[in-house]
């Protein structure tokens, strides 16, 4: 067995993977990823809108003027986020949410699976009693 020795310059220092915690890519990754891909995709609608905006301004024979733009970018980024982006994560973290402060309909799925445990363990002559008192101990 490897002894560790203490260092002559301080105190000994544990990195977040010898706790067990996965490192910082790792436990991010599907943050970064997300934003990447939601960084790309604004890029995208910028490019996109700057092009519409430049080719209607030339076909009106009016110079184009990056002032005017703006606005209009951040108008048509706030229509897409609140009809799609907002929804999304609404349901997604209200869904969370919900789940985690075990509402009801939570909760009303682990009866009913608990009680078909009890029922199936019945069937097969075990009482569920036995069972929740042999899995108490376990924990």
């Amino acid at each position: 067995m490897a002894t560790t020795e203490r260092p002559a310059h301080g105190p000994i220092r544990l990195r977040d993977h010898d706790l067990g915690r996965p490192g910082f890519w790792r436990a991010r990754s599907f943050a970064l990823v997300t934003g990447a891909l939601f960084l790309l995709a604004w890029s995208g609608q910028f490019v996109a809108q700057l092009v519409v905006e430049r080719n209607e301004a030339a076909q009106h024979g009016q110079a184009f003027q990056m002032s005017e733009f703006w606005p209009q970018f951040l108008a048509s980024t706030m229509e897409n986020w609140q009809s799609e982006f907002l929804q999304l994560v609404w349901q997604a973290v209200g869904l969370a949410l919900l789940l985690f402060w075990g509402s009801s309909q939570s909760r009303e799925g682990e009866d009913r699976i608990e009680a078909k445990v009890d029922r199936l363990l019945e069937a097969y002559g075990i009482d569920p009693d036995d069972v929740t008192r042999a899995v108490n101990e376990q924990v």
